[in-house]
């Protein structure tokens, strides 16, 4: 017979989800009829578990003469219940005279286990430690309050492993339920569904407000009706799911802006090789505090506290401005809603200032929130402008707010574009009227006549080698010294072409024609061939 495993640390930690355990899950969601998290779904596996070891434990009890104890006489035949082996039976099946130097005569019993192995124990010796063994219920690992903060969370994600490689489940929004027991739902319920997210300007709605208008039968369970409903929405083209993580809120993908389906052009970045260990720690830490949505995330030092209810600031690049977006990067990630699976989040950020909201999307598997180009045109931003996101009041809120003043002339490198394509960054005076970064900041009076040169960096596949080097010699011409900044270079290219910051800091950094002059300051070497 093989001995079952005993309930230890082990048992948990290693915990296999077996064939038994998904149809006891199956069961259990039959019997509620409503959809569960994983979590869910581990307290009640557990607790299962720990009722069917304290039964397996129970019946051996039944089956046997009890538990030993070493204080007992025990004769040959005696079926006994071994607690430190896991709870193992075994067979008396010798019994000698024994002797103690302390405690006298007792007896020695030999017993083969189930395993087949045969070991002896002490019987008749009163003043033994394995006397007073304590009870089943007493061991921690077989008490649910103390299993369920250590192993609840590792337990889920087995479940959910399982359930995933399993086709009679199904899942949505974080809950799983199983598939044949869904409530049936024709193409008319889903017809109805896009007319009244049609009515609602394509969203997003939640699902209870969809239900009432399917008119289904009374006697449907409500919470059965919206995870069925939300699973054939799943499964049609025409629908998006849209909301947080514990929500669930429908809109129209036909609705549902260019720029969200679709990454903008400005946006768009083909991964270049480079070598992260080749920059010093100057613009290491330089690009953390960019905070690229293209950058690898940076080490925890230079990471916000994401409990901390702290403003933070980023600073507008020229593809950003230009599409209405900013970057969803690791510093300010935790700072908007995400979700479980859906990749497009619709939420709410809100104008500091006024109090006015207007409504963005969270793009997560191109990291980027989309919505704020009319906010940037009224706040009068351009590349280079300093903007602050902080939580908002309500859940699923952002605020975001820009420093604006009054216009006054300020001298800014503005970008202009010649009859010839020919990109020139010459400094002009205009009216600014919001905080800027000085070395980030750029004027682009005419951000169409950009497009082309944005085409042509493309079609022709320019090195961004030749892109910084042309940078840096435009840039050059502006100041006395001709130093150039690394985060001044870097914005400069991102007027042309989409790139974060390493690759083009690692070219600084080992390129003999990039002369580093101190700090994130670099001279184009002309004695170098370029």
């Amino acid at each position: 017979m093989q001995v079952p495993s005993p309930i230890s640390e082990s048992y948990w930690e290693d915990l296999t989800i077996t064939e038994d355990d998904l149809e006891f899950l199956y069961q259990h969601l039959l019997e509620l009829e409503e959809p569960q998290t994983p979590a869910e779904l581990a307290e009640a596996l557990i607790r299962h578990r720990i009722a069917e070891e304290q039964r397996r434990i129970e019946q051996r009890w039944r089956e046997s003469h009890g538990m030993y104890l070493p204080k007992e006489h025990y004769e040959v035949g005696q079926v006994l219940l071994f607690p430190a082996l896991g709870w193992q039976r075994g067979e008396v099946v010798a019994v000698r005279p024994g002797f103690h130097p302390d405690h006298g005569e007792f007896s020695v019993i030999r017993v083969r286990l189930e395993d087949g192995t045969e070991r002896e124990f002490a019987a008749d010796f009163p003043n033994h430690r394995l006397n007073s063994p304590p009870p089943p219920e007493a061991d921690p690992m077989l008490n649910l309050d103390a299993v369920l903060p250590r192993y609840q969370e590792r337990v889920a994600q087995r479940i959910e492993a399982a359930l995933r490689a399993n086709d009679d489940f199904v899942y949505i929004a974080g809950r799983w339920f199983p598939k044949a027991l869904l409530v049936d739902l024709h193409p008319g319920h889903l017809n109805l569904a896009e007319a009244v997210l049609y009515m609602a300007e394509g969203g997003p709605l939640p699902t209870e407000e969809i239900l009432p208008h399917l008119e289904l039968p009374a006697n449907v369970n409500p919470k059965l009706a919206a995870f069925s409903l939300d699973w054939a929405l799943q499964q049609d083209e025409r629908f998006d799911e849209v909301g947080p993580a514990g929500k669930v809120w429908w809109f129209l993908r036909s609705m549902e802006p260019e720029a969200v389906q679709q990454v903008p052009l400005w946006l768009r970045y083909t991964p270049l090789e480079y070598d992260p260990s080749v920059l010093p720690e100057t613009l290491a830490a330089l690009e953390a505090w960019l905070g690229d949505e293209l950058s690898p995330d940076p080490a925890g030092e230079h990471l916000p506290d994401p409990e901390a209810d702290e403003e933070i600031e980023l600073v507008l690049i020229y593809p950003h401005w230009r599409a209405g977006t900013l970057p969803l990067s690791a510093r300010v990630r935790h700072l908007f809603p995400t979700a479980y699976e859906a990749p497009r989040i619709r939420f709410q950020l809100v104008d500091a200032t006024t109090g006015h909201g207007f409504p963005a999307w969270v793009v997560r598997p191109h990291k980027y929130i989309y919505g704020l180009g009319e906010w940037y045109r009224q706040k009068g931003l351009f590349p280079g402008s300093r903007v602050w996101v902080r939580r908002g009041r309500q859940e699923g809120e952002v605020l975001i707010r820009a420093q604006t003043r009054r216009p006054t002339r300020a001298w800014l490198r503005t970008v202009v574009v010649d009859d010839q394509g020919r990109l020139h960054i010459r400094p002009q005076n205009v009216a600014v009227g919001s905080a800027y970064e000085d070395l980030m900041a750029f004027f682009v009076p005419q951000a169409e006549a950009l497009d082309p040169v944005w085409e042509r960096i493309r079609r022709q596949r320019i090195p961004l080698e030749d892109l910084l080097v042309l940078m840096m010699r435009e840039l050059a011409k502006l100041t006395p010294q001709q130093h150039v900044a690394a985060r001044e270079l870097y914005a400069a290219v991102n007027l042309v072409r989409r790139c974060p910051p390493g690759p083009i800091f690692a070219l600084l950094a080992t390129r003999p024609w990039f002369q580093h002059v101190g700090g994130e300051y670099f001279h184009l070497n002309t004695g170098s061939q370029v």
